[in-house]
């Protein structure tokens, strides 16, 4: 449709709109011109007034002869209504009368009434409510005085700390007088009661199961709503109760051009919002009459507005501006604390809030990836020897000062403030790639589709140029380039998306710099939210990894960690891509920064629904809605638990079932409940012990040795879930096992019936009983203190004793299955977790395996708990994987046995690849190089097999997915049945890895062409 032309509106030349449609909006409901709310009549107001007025003579600040009339002017010219006389004492409306005399004396002497300034307060002591009244001027935002503050202060007070349990409910309205004959400022008042909830609700009056507003409403709501309103919060909760975000409604009230905004959501989703709205509508020169926050018990907030034009503004028509209100409140709910939309700010002056939002997002995207190091450090770099410690210490330090103090968030939101204009032009060039197409159905486009159209955008050349010729120096001009980078590598994004709880992009990493980043990433998503920033990285396509959440413990530790959130998230899928070597899923990573004092969960949760917006398709217009897709595939991304998720994997995998992922929401998160979502725990099934089994199993064949004549030492005690199994899965002779609670020695071995006793009931070895002690055993717990052991030594504090223990014994075999945090401090770290320190051991015939290798069944079970819920229907997932009355299923038990047989396989090839290797070198090449260099063949080699059209080989694809997929799941599928469900990116994936590390594994890192030739001749058999 042809878009109409318009100027800026630069407060001279006035905005043309299209002409306002007869019939309205298609969207817009109406609601009759009648109050949605009640104001009960004070009955005792008469006798309150005498009562005042007594008291304000009994004061004695007014001339008595001028109190009659001050008085009889608040009560009946004012426009106060009498929720506030009915609410108030005596005594505090008598000081506020005084307060307002005293402010127009004060503005008197200043010869200007415009400097009438009132500013009345009453907070209740016991936190059961408060009342505000400050002169207010419709439809600006004040920057200073008593109501720059009013609203904010509303909100960190009561409105944002506001639980089921503990909420309030707020009444606002601007007074219908002026404060006297002089001065024609308005007062606006604000009324905050404790909500009182019933005890006993009454019953409800349904039957069709949908929550009743009525038995979950304050009574005091109850009473002044009118039926109509009751009606429309009704309807609003049932969308709210559907759905993750805000659910927002216009009303349009007859015989006038007031509109009614009605916002749903959550109680706590968001905060600071309630004094961001006034800030918007005020920026469409939009004023409120009446507002209202009505909190109820389910935990959903409702707010309403009464929105009018503000008279002879050079704005546009309330009938087009609310639209673009309703559409920016659902981007403000997302980000309501932004410096870049700032109170005053209105369509003349400032941005929009889509702008600022846009403003907001390029700064993150700055504050992580403008380019720090530069030449210099790249010259530097390739001087020095990155496996040179004392080298790589040197270069760490350098990036390090490079990135805390070259753009610091401060300078860039400086270059930010200081280039409005720029940054426009910069958000209209994010924008016409973005913004969705507007429907030719619709009346008329939208505001937001108006302004992009109102100047020609510039091209990305015409940009760069507009840029570096604006800049005022390097360090402006690598910011706003950073921008244009941002807008360049955004390949989809839910900014546009009607509804939505924070801002996702998915990012083509082709920006990165490769002296900071080597191995380029497959694809990256930044997430943004009100509470938090995130980032997910993988390095193939099909990926899997943790979601961590990272704590900071203060300002300062926060400020490190926003710094260098992305390299930390960049290090974990990198390394995760090397443990990841024989499944289909590469490595993958999630991170989340919660700001201080956030919730965590509430931003696990958030970071999950921002991603799922670019996952799936939106089909509900006005909710979620088709985005523009510059990737133009369906991705797939596999999220496990890490640090501080553990017990969130549950929920974003009934989430991802709740907005319509029924193909993948049973393989989106692994690490859930086995009882009621069919997750296959690693603790209970012993799945990571078992491939750590094959290890100490290998050794001792290739040795030939007896496990029983073996001397142990294990870290990680009977309460943790590998330090349990490997106490079961083990019959050696173990001398030590240091735990949290302290530590527990024998040097004729420890009983092991009282061990496996211990892990049975996984608790620590401080429940050991020490009857079962030889003449030279003991036990230190970490309370300990001044206890002798046999030898005659005395351990003068058990938790330093057992911080050290690992250092003390003699054994055989050392096994980790895990340990303290003050266990490894500056002093001895190299000598315990660094490459040098494990080449420098294996020098000492130390026969050692790396983590990556030995430690894998854990991704091993996880990857085919992932394949399960790809391959199975919901209704077969339901039946086969989700316990009934407690129990598994026969399909459950069998799957389990077949991942504990996948893992066991696996992990005794690579043990056999890597000493076979290790051994035609005879001992040249430490198990440690080998294990790394075998990731990186089967990851080199996995990737060219997924690129290559060896998997368009019928025969061989089905010859391979036979022996790939455990039996359980072919004899219950069938394998064609299988490889139709199965996407085929996921295909290709689990054939080139299931090929590339049973090749390796079979003729070594060096396997020649011709080796390749004759094992891929048999692949069909």
């Amino acid at each position: 449709m042809s878009t109409p032309s318009a100027s800026t509106p630069d407060g001279g030349t006035p905005t043309e709109f299209p002409p306002i449609p007869n019939n309205g909006d298609s969207s817009l409901q109406r609601l009759k011109n009648v109050p949605g709310y009640s104001t009960p009549v004070f009955k005792g107001k008469e006798e309150q007034r005498a009562k005042v007025q007594a008291t304000v003579v009994q004061k004695g600040f007014i001339p008595r002869e001028l109190v009659s009339n001050e008085v009889n002017w608040f009560y009946t010219f004012l426009g106060i209504d009498d929720t506030y006389f009915h609410s108030e004492t005596v005594e505090v409306i008598a000081d506020h009368i005084i307060a307002l005399y005293g402010a127009k004396v004060l503005a008197y002497t200043k010869r200007d009434p415009s400097k009438l300034v009132i500013d009345l307060e009453n907070i209740d002591p016991k936190s059961n409510g408060a009342t505000f009244i400050h002169t207010s001027s419709p439809g600006k935002t004040v920057t200073e005085g008593p109501g720059s503050v009013c609203e904010n202060r509303i909100d960190a007070l009561y409105l944002d700390k506001s639980t089921p349990e503990h909420a309030y409910r707020l009444e606002t309205y601007r007074s219908l007088g002026s404060v006297s004959a002089t001065a024609s400022q308005q007062l606006r008042c604000y009324f905050i009661t404790k909500c009182k909830f019933p005890v006993k609700p009454p019953a409800s009056a349904r039957s069709d199961g949908k929550t009743d507003i009525r038995t979950v409403s304050d009574p005091v709501f109850l009473e002044k709503a009118s039926a109509n309103t009751i009606e429309i919060y009704q309807s609003v909760m049932w969308n709210v109760e559907k759905r993750y975000g805000p659910v927002i409604e216009v009303f349009e009230v007859e015989g006038s051009r007031e509109r009614r905004l009605v916002i749903g959501y959550k109680m706590g989703g968001t905060t600071k919002f309630f004094s961001a709205l006034s800030n918007l509508y005020h920026f469409y020169s939009l004023y409120s009459t009446r507002k209202y926050v009505e909190q109820f018990s389910n935990g959903i907030t409702i707010i309403s507005l009464y929105l009018n034009p503000l008279p002879n503004a050079n704005a546009p028509p309330i009938e087009h501006s609310i639209f673009q209100v309703m559409k920016e409140a659902s981007l403000l709910y997302t980000l309501p604390d932004n410096p870049f939309f700032y109170a005053g700010s209105g369509a003349s002056s400032g941005h929009a809030v889509q702008e600022a939002v846009y403003a907001y997002c390029g700064w993150v995207f700055a504050q992580h990836f403008c380019n720090r190091l530069g030449q210099a450090y790249l010259s530097l770099k390739n001087i020095l020897d990155e496996n040179n410690p004392t080298h790589a210490e040197v270069l760490n330090d350098i990036k390090r000062r490079f990135r805390e103090e070259t753009f610091t968030r401060e300078s860039i939101a400086q270059v930010i403030h200081a280039h409005p204009h720029l940054i426009n032009l910069l958000y209209v060039n994010f924008a016409m790639v973005h913004y969705p197409e507007v429907d030719e159905a619709q009346l008329m486009p939208t505001l937001s589709y108006q302004r992009l159209h109102l100047s020609q955008p510039l091209s990305d050349q015409e940009l760069y140029e507009k840029i570096r010729k604006t800049a005022a120096n390097k360090h402006e001009f690598q910011v706003l380039e950073a921008f244009l980078i941002f807008n360049k590598h955004v390949l989809k994004t839910n900014f546009y998306q009607p509804t939505k709880v924070a801002l996702s992009f998915r990012l083509a990493p082709e920006f990165l710099p490769e002296v900071e980043y080597p191995k380029k990433p497959f694809g990256m998503f930044l997430v943004i939210g009100n509470e938090f920033r995130g980032f997910h990285i993988r390095f193939r396509d099909v990926a899997r990894g943790g979601i961590r959440i990272v704590m900071s413990r203060n300002r300062e530790s926060y400020s490190i960690n926003q710094r260098m959130l992305f390299d930390e998230n960049y290090g974990l899928a990198s390394t995760q891509n090397l443990k990841n070597k024989d499944i289909p899923e590469g490595g993958a990573k999630g991170t989340i920064l919660p700001a201080l004092g956030a919730s965590p969960l509430l931003c696990f949760e958030k970071y999950v629904d921002a991603i799922i917006d670019l996952l799936i398709p939106g089909q509900s217009p006005g909710i979620k809605e088709r985005l523009v897709d510059l990737y133009g595939k369906p991705e797939l991304l596999f999220f496990g638990p890490d640090e501080g998720t553990a017990d969130m994997m549950d929920w974003a995998a009934l989430h991802a079932r709740h907005r319509g992922a029924d193909a993948w929401w049973k393989s989106f998160t692994t690490g859930k409940s086995a009882e009621t979502l069919g997750g296959v725990p690693h603790d209970t099934y012993g799945m990571t012990s078992l491939s750590i089994r094959q290890y100490v199993l290998g050794i001792y064949k290739q040795l030939g040795l007896r496990e029983k004549d073996i001397t142990k030492v294990q870290t990680g005690g009977p309460d943790g879930d590998l330090g349990s199994n490997e106490i079961k899965l083990s019959s050696d002779k173990t001398i030590a096992v240091i735990d949290g609670s302290g530590v527990l020695a024998d040097p004729h071995g420890i009983n092991r019936e009282e061990l496996i006793r211990l892990a049975t009931l996984r608790v620590p070895i401080s429940h050991f009983d020490r009857s079962k002690l030889s003449k030279d055993g003991y036990v230190v717990l970490v309370e300990d203190q001044d206890v002798k052991l046999p030898s005659g030594e005395v351990v003068l504090d058990g938790t330093d004793f057992r911080n050290g223990a690992h250092l003390r014994f003699k054994a055989d075999l050392l096994v980790p299955c895990g340990g303290r945090p003050e266990a490894v401090n500056i002093s001895n770290v190299a000598a315990l977790v660094d490459s040098e320190a494990r080449l420098y051991l294996e020098k000492r015939k130390v026969i050692l395996y790396k983590d990556s290798s030995a430690n894998k069944g854990g991704v091993t079970s996880s990857s085919l708990e992932v394949l399960a819920g790809l391959s199975l229907s919901s209704e077969e997932y339901t039946r086969l994987m989700i316990f009934k009355d407690g129990k598994p299923s026969e399909f459950y038990q069998n799957y389990v046995k077949d991942i504990q047989q996948k893992i066991t396989e696996n992990a005794a090839a690579e043990f056999h690849c890597i000493w076979k290797e290790h051994a035609r070198l005879q001992g040249s090449k430490p198990r440690t190089l080998i294990s790394d260099e075998l990731s990186g063949k089967l990851n080199a080699l996995q990737e060219e097999l997924e690129a290559s059209d060896l998997f368009d080989d019928v025969p061989s694809k089905r010859g391979v997915m036979n022996r790939a997929i455990p039996k359980t799941l072919i004899n219950e599928l069938g394998l064609d049945t299988f490889l139709d469900r199965l996407p085929e990116a996921y295909q290709r994936a689990l054939f080139s890895s299931w090929v590339a590390s049973h090749f390796i594994y079979k003729y070594g890192v060096n396997g020649s062409s011709v080796d390749f030739f004759h094992f891929a001749r048999d692949l069909a058999v």
